[in-house]
This record gives C-alpha cells, sequence and structure tokens, in this order.
C-alpha cells in the first residue's frame, strides 16, 4: 500500500463541508442520516479533507468488517472525515475503487490481523497505525485491467442498490395495503374496498372465529414412531421470512400445529407471525391459531398498531396471555370479500418475495465475483 498512495490529512478550514462517516455494511454517510445529528463537536476542527476518489480505513471493529473497512469518496467533490481514519490517495496508475474492492474480498484481513496490538479500544477502533496499514501487500495488475474489474463491479453494487429500493418500495406497498385494506378500531368500513361490497364490517372476539393453542415445553412421553423429526418452534427466531426455519427437532409431542395454521410469537419480541410451512410442535414462547390466510394478514395489522405490545406484560419478559389473545377484538366481512383481500395480500407479498430472492442472487453474485476477480 505505501507504495502506491500517500497520506490525506488535515483541512484547509472551511468547516462547511458535508460531515461524513463510514458504516462497514453501507460504506460513506452523512452523520445527521446515521447518527440523526452531528457528533463532530469540537473535534470537527481536526477533521480530515477528503476529495472524490480519495479513499478512508475505518479500523472500527464491527461484525460486517471484523478487521475495518475501505471505502472511495464518490457521491461527493469533498467532504470533511473523522481524523481516526486512515485516509489515503493511489497514483494515477492504480483504481480507487479496485483497491477498495480488494479490502472488501476479506482476503487482506490476514495482514491486518497481524498488525492488532490488542483487541478493541473503547471507541471500537482496532489499533491498526496508519504505517502498519501501509504495510499491507496486495497484488495489482495494471491501471487498464483493474479500470475493467472496478466497473463489473461497480454495475454490480448500482443492480444492488436498485434492487434493494424496489425492495423497499414493495415492502411500503405491503404496509399501505394491510392499513388500506382492513378496518380499523375506530371505523366500520376500509378505506379501500373492492366492487360490489358495502356492508359494515362486524367486531368479533378472536376465539369466535379461529382456535387459539398456547405452546408448551417438550416434556410429554407421547413420542412419534416417524423416523422425521419433528421441527420445534419456540421463538421469532424459528420464524425467519414468515415461515419455519427448522434449528431445534424434537420426537416429543406435545402441542402440534399444522401446515397451513399460523403461527404467532408470546414472548418478546411479541406478534410476529408465520403460516407454517410443515407440521411442527410448538413450545414456550408461541401459540398456534387455527385460521385462514385473511386472519393472517389481519393479525400482520395488530403488529403494525402495535396491539400486540400494548397487551404484552411481565416483569421478567414480556408475553401476552392466552386470554388476551382469544379475546382480541377483530372485523370481520362476508367470506368473498375476505377472500379476495386475502388474495391479493398474497400476490403483494410474493413479488416481495421474488424481490427478495432477486437481491440475495445479486449479493451472492457480487461475493463470487470478490472472490475471483481478486488473488
Amino acid at each position: 500500500m505505501g507504495e502506491i498512495s500517500k497520506r490525506v490529512r488535515n483541512n484547509d478550514g472551511r468547516m462547511n463541508l458535508p460531515l461524513l462517516t463510514i458504516s462497514a455494511r453501507y460504506g460513506w454517510m452523512t452523520q445527521q442520516s446515521r447518527f440523526s445529528a452531528s457528533i463532530a463537536g469540537r473535534e470537527k476542527k481536526n477533521y480530515t479533507l477528503l476529495k472524490k476518489h480519495q479513499l478512508s480505513y475505518n479500523h472500527g471493529n464491527s461484525k460486517v468488517a471484523n478487521y475495518g473497512t475501505v471505502y472511495e469518496l464518490t457521491d461527493y467533490d469533498e467532504a470533511l472525515v473523522p481524523k481516526v481514519y486512515h485516509s489515503f490517495s493511489l497514483t494515477s496508475e492504480n483504481s480507487s475503487k479496485f483497491i477498495e474492492s480488494y479490502f472488501h474480498t476479506k482476503k487482506l484481513d490476514a495482514q491486518l490481523r497481524k498488525f492488532i496490538a490488542s483487541t478493541a479500544r473503547m471507541d471500537g477502533l482496532l489499533n491498526i497505525s496508519f504505517d502498519d496499514f501501509m504495510k499491507v501487500k496486495l497484488f495489482a495488475p495494471e491501471r487498464c485491467e483493474q479500470s475493467k474489474i472496478s466497473r463489473i463491479i461497480n454495475l454490480i453494487e448500482k443492480l444492488i442498490t436498485l434492487q434493494q429500493r424496489k425492495l423497499r418500495q414493495l415492502k411500503q406497498l405491503k404496509m399501505v395495503m394491510l392499513q388500506q385494506l382492513f378496518v380499523d378500531k375506530n371505523n366500520k368500513k376500509p378505506n379501500l374496498r373492492f366492487k360490489n361490497f358495502k356492508g359494515d364490517w362486524e367486531k368479533q372476539r378472536l376465539e369466535e372465529v379461529a382456535q387459539v393453542t398456547m405452546g408448551q415445553s417438550p416434556s410429554s412421553k407421547n413420542y412419534t414412531d416417524n423416523p422425521n423429526d419433528y421441527v420445534l418452534v419456540q421463538g421469532n427466531a424459528d420464524l425467519k421470512s414468515n415461515k419455519i426455519s427448522p434449528r431445534v427437532w424434537t420426537k416429543e409431542i406435545t402441542k402440534q400445529v399444522h401446515k397451513g395454521e399460523i403461527i404467532m410469537t408470546v414472548r418478546a419480541p411479541v406478534g410476529y407471525l408465520a403460516m407454517a410451512n410443515m407440521d411442527a410442535v410448538i413450545g414456550r414462547g408461541v401459540a398456534a391459531i387455527d385460521g385462514n390466510k385473511y386472519l393472517y394478514y389481519l393479525l400482520q395489522t395488530k403488529l403494525m398498531d402495535r396491539t400486540w405490545e400494548k397487551l404484552s406484560s411481565g416483569s421478567t419478559f414480556e408475553s401476552i396471555s392466552s386470554n388476551d389473545i382469544k379475546n382480541l377484538e377483530i372485523k370481520v366481512t362476508e367470506t368473498e370479500e375476505e377472500k379476495l383481500i386475502a388474495k391479493l395480500m398474497d400476490t403483494v407479498t410474493y413479488f416481495v418475495t421474488i424481490q427478495q430472492d432477486n437481491l440475495t442472487q445479486l449479493t451472492t453474485l457480487k461475493k463470487y465475483l470478490l472472490q475471483k476477480l481478486f488473488i
């Protein structure tokens, strides 16, 4: 690094430039957007003036980047960045994006690890000095090849950004649809309705339309003879992506839930839902609700308006009682309207799932390219 880069430090006294910080996951962000305020304080006068295409190494420890991360400044012509970052510029024979991507491959982590004098400091920074950082060795092809590699990585990252934006929009659409298609506690009709449906919705208690079963710890001596064990659902960690994600298995049959039934967490965090995509056994911390797709989406609105949070109580950990679930006031309409609502919400949910899969595939492709395009 020392052969291809030069240290960037200090500033020219202009304090009206954007104040930026590095997020290991998202790259450069304004301090306002990341922390909801400027955290520079009196240290602002000591910040480093960074110019477009120059880079900074944030030697902070995080789950995303155990040994820090490097980002090129691309969205601003000039900005002020924390003095504690190791900021640098490259010679004209080298591409900033190429060097940034090289660090993101994690191929240089082993070298960085050797430079750590001790564990992370109280401020989370790893004890890697600028001089040691400059000792990192990497393989760099000629500028033409670096530029081609950089263009590929840039293209993938732009596609990922666009897909992330589309996913956020679809999730926002789903939330709006849930708010508009269902009736809140202060109204008798929804804001958005299918043609030819005009009547008021009726109040009912949840137990009047569905059977509610609370989970319990496996302690029964009733075992299955099936060689395939049952999934044991115990909490939100087992309900990834609104479906059962097997983590723990059991042969003991206590409270069983069948494919197509609703599973809800009743201990903190409360109110998270999934449709059972397989037969399972429910343990403590969850409840099974024998309802349909319409009811599944209706209960999601209760998570959005914090109904479950308001009903939860407990000194050691928050939980919802069986009676609170059974006595929950809901509003229902005629069967045909409920089916149409469920079908529409299924369609929106499908597009959210497809978009999430697209994003996962692009992210996987980027990881593959980072491993294969660099030595």
